[in-house]
């Protein structure tokens, strides 16, 4: 499984890649503003667009893998207009449509440019199949949020991976709004591609109280026989 980072954070971003372990990230104008005004010390800010694309290219320039650009145009010929704006910041970017009748237009006409396309806001396996046949290079399920509401988000993977197993399907499924390490080992052993992660749960996928212990113990050990020696 591949993990991509859900942050627009450069600096955690960075921190995170040195691992290793990450293999793209995803973003969307929510995340993106908010690590703006974080960083001016503001409230809120109101961007045209410039500070935006400069934080994806930063983004873009921490690692090879995809970087998921959202659009927040709504009609097919903004969003169209938006996603070439955003493809043309940096090779490794995806552009980010929502899954609706313009976001798939959208993803099809971009995708017959080479041009790379995460549709997301996926809640159902029909949503995907016509995210795979608009040609999406990623599909974005989000099963936090289906959990929410009393869904079983894990069974919209499911029913995705099934699907698209009887095709030819270049689409692949990205696991999105992950809560827990539970639905990371069960989207893995389903054998989902890719999660993408918020920083907490990528950070908790290392930990267990187990490991902690045992490796008190072993230092324990190592300073008493340490100081026997001496």
């Amino acid at each position: 499984m591949r993990f991509f980072i859900d942050s627009a954070d450069v600096n955690e971003v960075r921190e995170l890649a040195k691992s290793g372990l990450v293999d793209g990230v995803t973003t969307n104008p929510s995340l993106i503003a908010k690590e703006i005004a974080r960083a001016s010390g503001e409230d809120s800010v109101e961007d045209s667009g410039g500070g935006i694309h400069r934080r994806i290219g930063e983004l873009c320039a921490l690692l090879d893998g995809p970087v998921s650009a959202e659009v927040v145009a709504t009609d097919f010929s903004e969003m169209y207009k938006e996603g070439k704006s955003l493809s043309k910041i940096a090779k490794n970017v995806a552009v980010k449509v929502p899954l609706t009748e313009s976001g798939l237009r959208c993803c099809h006409a971009l995708s017959l440019e080479g041009i790379d396309v995460n549709v997301t806001l996926c809640f159902s396996s029909a949503q995907a199949l016509l995210a795979a046949k608009s040609g999406a290079r990623f599909v974005s399920p989000f099963i936090g949020r289906l959990d929410d509401i009393g869904h079983d988000g894990l069974q919209l993977i499911e029913e995705i991976l099934e699907l698209y197993s009887h095709y030819t399907f270049r689409t692949e499924v990205l696991v999105a709004s992950v809560r827990s390490i539970g639905h990371v080992v069960a989207s893995a052993r389903m054998g989902a591609p890719i999660a993408t992660l918020p920083p907490k749960i990528f950070r908790a996928l290392y930990k267990h109280p187990l490991t902690d212990s045992g490796l008190e113990a072993f230092l324990s050990d190592w300073r008493e026989s340490k100081q026997s020696i001496l």
